[in-house]
């Protein structure tokens, strides 16, 4: 069993019932999945830089990402149906708990001028966005063989009702939250 995991069954559940008074286990919100996901401008006039995002995703999340493709041509952006735009990754179960655990402890005191991340990234229903400027902050990545550097979406998707709910949540699993 991951560490996370453990955090969660030891620390999370009972300090989750303290706060909201729940009066049922499987009211006490929980982390449903994380996808992980990088999409550039750079793909449309260049098509090998998909394979470069594809492998870097699989590097940080030991899971082979899907490639995203454009809906719809536009044409003021020279986008065309169908193109390859970047890539994304949807984390479950064991491999989830694994990265939080690593972006959390390992990766994000990484970043340069680290403060905290922000607490506005709620969406209303207790799910929390991260917008990460580079992917190197992750030390699965080689920095000698990236081209370029690219931002990362990180989207925690929870069973939380409110933002309150999903903050505390991540907060007691270890979330460094800007005070």
């Amino acid at each position: 069993m991951s560490r996370m995991k453990d955090i969660y069954r030891k620390e999370v559940v009972p300090a989750m019932v303290k706060k909201f008074g729940y009066d049922n286990v499987h009211m006490i919100p929980k982390i449903e999945k994380v996808v992980v996901n990088c999409v550039t401008k750079d793909a449309v006039s260049n098509s090998k830089v998909v394979d470069t995002i594809v492998s870097d995703l699989g590097a940080i999340t030991g899971q082979k990402p899907v490639v995203a493709r454009a809906k719809t041509s536009i044409a003021s952006f020279k986008v065309r149906e169908g193109m390859p735009l970047g890539a994304s990754v949807t984390l479950r179960g064991e491999k989830m708990y694994e990265f939080l655990d690593r972006l959390i402890s390992i990766s994000l005191p990484r970043v340069r001028d680290f403060r905290g991340v922000s607490s506005k990234g709620f969406d209303g229903k207790g799910n929390y966005n991260l917008g990460l400027k580079e992917q190197i902050i992750f030390p699965e990545i080689n920095y000698d063989k990236i081209d370029k550097i690219r931002g990362l979406g990180i989207s925690i998707v929870t069973t939380a009702k409110t933002n309150e709910e999903g903050r505390e949540l991540l907060t007691l699993i270890g979330m460094p939250f800007r005070k």
